[in-house]
């Protein structure tokens, strides 16, 4: 298991075992409530619910995929525009405050806006080259969401060989932490993303302002809320940030909506987290940190759910 998971993460195809594990529970959630509403045998649910499944991205995809072309395929592309935008505003900064807040900077604030405007330079200028990894993801997810639909509709062995049991049994303990972990925070981010959208779309044009990128934001702000902790406090930056380029007032505005509804999230995820992994706060963000260092921000996206998968293992053998 742990040659697979790194195997995963060196390759690029975390999306791909999250869709794995995402179609595997949505089958098995979805055919036994499909059998009682179509009154179908038993053997008849569980193929009828992986059809179903394999189907929803598909009808999504062709739904949608007109309206959303752009923002789906050009992602990497409105991001690389959006971090230069941001390199812009920090560099800005000074300009957009009052005067007489702006006197009161230090001098080595220039120092500062100058080494921030660099890194969200550098990585506008990595996301120039993630197109077609950015492809490549979104085909192992799909063909990921097709294996795991395709596993959860198989007839279960009553028999398993020794390897084949114990196989079986690591699968089934990631399978309940990614139920445990990923799930949770799935709902969390939709609806953290829910909010989002009704505050850039609704409630700021109610006041004559509207931010750039808005469609982006959004989208970041789902991303990056799968992310417990860390992502709230991305999206609290970057929305911030570029409700400043606009003008003070509305950076405030943000801040405001931000503190009053993301920070509340900061410590929901934590007790979500924790409470149903039994991790402490500092346990998760040391160990975000070190896979964030090695994998990226990949390593993010993975490190509550294999950590809490590794200690779950280690429990149940009785060593923690």
């Amino acid at each position: 298991m742990v040659a697979s998971l790194l195997l995963i993460m060196w390759q690029g195809l975390l999306p791909g075992l999250l869709c794995v594990c995402l179609g595997f529970l949505g089958t098995r959630w979805l055919s036994p409530r499909l059998g009682t509403l179509t009154r179908s045998h038993d053997h008849q649910a569980p193929k009828l619910a992986a059809a179903l499944m394999a189907l929803i991205p598909v009808v999504l995809i062709a739904l949608l995929l007109p309206r959303t072309r752009g923002v789906i395929l050009d992602a990497p592309a409105t991001y690389r525009d959006l971090l230069a935008f941001m390199a812009r505003t920090v560099m800005e900064f000074g300009s957009k405050l009052p005067p007489d807040i702006a006197a009161q900077l230090p001098r080595g604030a220039e120092d500062v806006q100058r080494v921030i405007a660099a890194y969200l330079a550098s990585k506008a200028g990595t996301l120039a080259t993630t197109g077609r990894a950015w492809l490549s993801g979104l085909l192992f997810a799909f063909v990921g969401l097709l294996i795991g639909v395709l596993a959860a509709a198989r007839p279960p062995v009553i028999m398993l060989r020794p390897l084949a049991a114990q196989l079986h049994l690591r699968l089934t303990r990631f399978g309940e932490t990614f139920r445990q972990i990923v799930v949770a925070q799935f709902w969390i981010a939709l609806f953290n993303t829910f909010l989002t959208a009704v505050f850039l779309l609704v409630v700021l044009p109610l006041w004559d302002s509207r931010l750039p990128y808005s469609m982006a934001l959004i989208l970041l702000t789902f991303v990056a809320g799968l992310v417990p902790i860390v992502g709230n406090l991305i999206c609290n930056g970057v929305l911030t940030l570029v409700g400043l380029s606009v003008s003070p007032v509305v950076a405030l505005a943000c801040l405001a909506f931000l503190v009053a509804i993301h920070k509340a999230e900061y410590f929901i995820n934590a007790k979500v987290i924790g409470h149903r992994t039994h991790m402490g706060v500092w346990e998760l963000l040391s160990v975000m940190f070190v896979m964030e260092a090695v994998f990226g921000p990949a390593g993010l996206v993975a490190a509550p759910l294999f950590y809490a998968y590794a200690k779950k293992e280690l429990q149940s053998s009785g060593w923690v």
